[in-house]
């Protein structure tokens, strides 16, 4: 990591909101992430609920461990939660994706990146677009930085090692062969008659296999 490359010390903490073994355990492994120092262990619960919660639990680390600075990336009901209790115990906050918006207040996730980027210090924004957004939005040029897109350099440093994966042997699948489906934003699971039409459009496609890696939330939903 960049942190251990530049000797700069730093706590790992995980919030816990994704806690099985393929949406937690399994990237710090594939990533080769250390592992985390403090686990929160959160688990499911109403965004209320949940974003209580971490506050609660982050709060009692951040006073034990007095950071210079908090990072916080993405727009999850976890970052949220860390930029909140560390605002209010005057830390300052750097938000990694900062900028993004769908102008849709019906998504938590919108809701959540709005909140923490104005309560951030410094806020790294992917691309132009984003910029703009954070200073029409009124927040000092000074405080931003259009660094790139995290998830993209994510995908270049360990490309060369997915490209040794089997996992197309295992699923008996050939490349440019097969659709990759995903769903779990709350406005398409949650909404039983829009997870419905989406369902129903994929079968239409009986001569494409479609591989879908189903997240936990979304199994519950199509039980």
């Amino acid at each position: 990591m960049a942190l251990e490359e530049n000797s700069v010390p730093y706590t790992f903490v995980h919030c816990g909101q994704h806690y099985d073994y393929e949406m937690s355990k399994e990237f710090f492994d594939e990533l080769k992430l250390p592992d985390s120092i403090v686990n929160l262990n959160i688990g499911s619960g109403t965004h209320a609920w949940q974003t209580g919660k971490m506050m609660i639990r982050l709060e009692k680390v951040l006073i034990k461990e007095k950071p210079h600075l908090v990072i916080v990336p993405s727009d999850t009901n976890s970052t949220l939660a860390g930029v909140l209790a560390s605002a209010k115990l005057h830390i300052p906050v750097a938000h990694i994706e900062a900028g993004a918006r769908s102008y849709n207040m019906v998504m938590p996730e919108e809701i959540n990146r709005r909140l923490t980027d104005h309560c951030s210090t410094l806020l790294f924004a992917p691309t132009k677009n984003c910029v703009k957004n954070l200073l029409n939005e009124g927040i000092p040029h000074k405080r931003v930085f259009q660094i790139g897109d995290p998830m993209y350099d994510v995908l270049l440093q360990h490309l060369r090692e997915a490209m040794k994966s089997n996992i197309l042997h295992e699923l008996d699948i050939t490349q440019k062969n097969y659709a990759l489906l995903t769903i779990h934003r709350p406005g398409n699971v949650d909404d039983l008659q829009n997870l419905k039409s989406i369902i129903d459009a994929i079968i239409q496609f009986k001569d494409l296999t479609m591989v879908f890696p189903v997240h936990p939330r979304t199994t519950e939903r199509l039980h």
